[in-house]
């Protein structure tokens, strides 16, 4: 379920694909509810967002196919709840929106490293390998080695691979280890992340979201608070998680995480109340 996006300034609303938006909604009303929601009142929250009727039925059809959400009939209304892979996934995130969080302070001075040969008749394989490790927050440090900051589990990005006849353990090597003289751990973050289009990502939810008065042209403050987290959550699940110390001291990160944080806070209350108004509900 990678959310990716593109590089650039988070535009209008509708920039936002209706399933990232999806996924934070889901996070913040019903992750830890055990609820179904009416498929009308998912309707009504997203034309808040410009999002269209049938991107919101053809995003539900979709995962419900992929056993993320399940229906739940009552008389004529569907009602939408969630899987327990989808709650794992948005528990994910909702760990590395308030735990984890976008700065890395607690870093222990090692690094996880991967390394991989595969022939060349699995090229496809090797491809949705690197995918992975990228999104898990790894780094090519050189041809076939990839590091991470930290203890990784790297079973977990192993896993979901289509792997045939295969036998990972038979190609993947997987190490933890510490950088010794003449190496440094300043050097290996230059060598293998680019941390100003990461540092350029984080300016760009800045532009968006450090004003006086963020979005006005959008409706209510349930829209802004959708908005908001699919754009924070969208951000630092790309970032690696570089360790603060060898990062500049004007990390843009800093800034955009008090953001994120101070807007979360003054969207929720408002928010809250226009949801109750909103949702039909179906205990399950």
């Amino acid at each position: 379920m990678a959310l990716t996006e593109g590089d650039g300034q988070a535009g209008a609303e509708s920039s936002a694909r209706p399933q990232s938006l999806m996924l934070s909604f889901l996070g913040i009303y019903l992750l830890g509810r055990d609820i179904a929601v009416y498929s009308g009142s998912i309707i009504d929250v997203f034309a808040r967002l410009d999002v269209s009727e049938e991107a919101v039925r053809s995003t539900l059809a979709r995962m419900v196919k992929r056993n993320l959400l399940t229906r739940h009939r009552r008389g004529r209304k569907m009602y939408f709840g969630l899987m327990p892979h989808a709650a794992e996934v948005l528990e994910d995130g909702r760990r590395r929106i308030w735990e984890t969080g976008a700065v890395n302070r607690d870093w222990d001075g090692t690094w996880t490293l991967v390394g991989f040969s595969l022939p060349d008749s699995r090229r496809s394989i090797r491809h949705d390998l690197r995918s992975r490790l990228v999104w898990a927050g790894f780094g090519l440090l050189q041809s076939g080695l990839w590091i991470a900051p930290g203890t990784k589990d790297v079973g977990a990005v192993l896993a979901p691979l289509e792997l045939g006849d295969l036998d990972l353990r038979d190609h993947v090597t997987v190490l933890r280890a510490r950088a010794l003289e003449p190496t440094e751990s300043a050097g290996l973050v230059r060598k293998a992340f680019d941390t100003e289009r990461i540092a350029r990502r984080y300016r760009a939810f800045l532009d968006r979201w450090d004003t006086r008065h963020p979005l006005p042209e959008v409706t209510d403050d349930l829209a802004r608070q959708l908005l908001l987290h699919t754009d924070w959550l969208r951000l630092i699940r790309r970032d690696p998680h570089l360790p603060a110390v060898h990062l500049p001291p004007e990390w843009p990160a800093i800034r955009a995480e008090q953001v994120f944080r101070t807007l979360a806070g003054v969207y929720a209350p408002g928010a809250r109340t226009l949801a109750d108004r909103v949702f039909d509900e179906l205990a399950r």
